[in-house]
């Protein structure tokens, strides 16, 4: 198995250290992979080796609050202002003035506002299985009811429970992962898991769900949307929805039979269509 942490860099950021794996030339292009809840930049390590071997500088953070790097105790510090914030520092560190992004879960939804706010270092956007956020909060009932589970991570102390008591039983049940066995090890460390828990709580509290949907400027950089058909947590309305925010270039691929996890669960099928995407969008 590909060692993703076999080569690191510290990076600091505000207040805080970020653990980056970095690989490949130094001269390539770089392609920053972001994961998302409860990962860390392992989630890559399927899609690193390929990247690298096709001439990218492959740059993989764990965000802030996951994997090694420094987790904030309170949730104001995991804004999404914050975690931009912390990209933007992960990419002046690699020597990036620009990037192709590839986003999972959390680490989607990142990609998404940077491509709004700091579009000038985009070269090309990848969102994998979450869509915008204006076409998530646009998405219907169903998507309401799937994220019932966002509502329990507002609790402080009783989702932490929830996911951990009983060897992890819920965490367990809830994801249905390989990986698994990984999460448990970061988030059995002390604060890690309310750490974790913070991007929800500072991104996704209580007045988001009564606010009435808001209105973004179109993106306008090239985006690649995948969703997949076995995610128990988002449908497939949040992301082909988002292709009415963005003016750029627009693709929209659905795989089938695949699980929230597609990074780990169909690495031969994704990987071909990001090298792909990611050639076509060459600087």
């Amino acid at each position: 198995m590909f060692d993703v942490y076999s080569s690191t860099l510290d990076v600091k950021s505000g207040d805080v250290t970020l653990n980056v794996a970095v690989h490949g030339d130094p001269e390539g292009e770089v392609a920053l992979l972001i994961h998302g809840f409860p990962d860390s930049a392992r989630l890559w390590r399927n899609q690193i080796p390929e990247l690298v071997e096709a001439g990218y500088r492959v740059v993989a953070p764990d965000l802030r609050g996951f994997g090694r790097s420094d987790r904030p105790l309170e949730p104001a510090a995991c804004g999404m202002g914050s975690m931009v914030g912390d990209m933007v520092s992960v990419l002046q560190a690699a020597g990036a003035e620009k990037a192709h992004l590839v986003g999972h879960d959390w680490g989607a939804a990142v990609v998404w506002q940077m491509a709004s706010r700091v579009a000038e270092m985009v070269a090309s956007a990848t969102v994998l299985s979450v869509g915008h956020m204006a076409a998530y909060q646009r998405a219907g009932l169903p998507q309401r009811e799937k994220a019932w589970y966002v509502l329990l991570f507002q609790f402080e102390g009783h989702a932490e429970r929830w996911l951990s008591d009983n060897d992890w039983f819920w965490l367990r049940r809830w994801s249905d992962s390989e990986e698994v066995e990984n999460w448990i090890s970061d988030l059995s460390r002390p604060g890690a898991l309310s750490a974790a828990l913070n991007v929800y709580r500072a991104n996704m509290g209580p007045e988001y769900w009564v606010s009435p949907p808001y209105e973004p400027d179109p993106v306008q950089v090239p985006v690649l949307g995948v969703w997949s058909s076995g995610d128990p947590a988002l449908t497939e309305r949040q992301m082909t929805g988002s292709g009415e925010f963005v003016a750029g270039d627009w693709r929209y691929e659905r795989l089938e039979g695949v699980g929230h996890w597609i990074p780990l669960e169909a690495p031969d099928r994704l990987n071909p269509l990001l090298l792909d995407w990611l050639a076509a969008h060459r600087q």
